[in-house]
């Protein structure tokens, strides 16, 4: 993720800890790739939200709600869900 690694350790984890019982977030895209799109959920911290088969693909810059479907702590990554 752009920038991800930037982000200190325990923030990251106590983003983790808070949204780890799912629930709508509202993000900015950052970043739109042919496989998905980077939207940031929180100061720094941005997750993918690839593309399916027959999605609108969203636009930089657009506000959009979200869903964590996994977070890979170690590797500070998560994967996100049209909420």
């Amino acid at each position: 993720m752009p920038g991800q690694e930037n982000v200190p350790l325990p923030r990251w984890r106590e983003f983790v800890s808070a949204h780890a019982g799912g629930g709508a977030l509202d993000g900015v895209v950052t970043k739109v790739v042919p496989f998905g799109a980077f939207v940031e959920v929180a100061d720094g911290i941005e997750g993918l939200l690839p593309h399916t088969f027959g999605a609108d693909v969203p636009v930089l810059g657009a506000e959009i709600s979200v869903r964590i479907n996994r977070i890979d702590v170690e590797r500070r990554r998560m994967s996100l869900a049209l909420a």
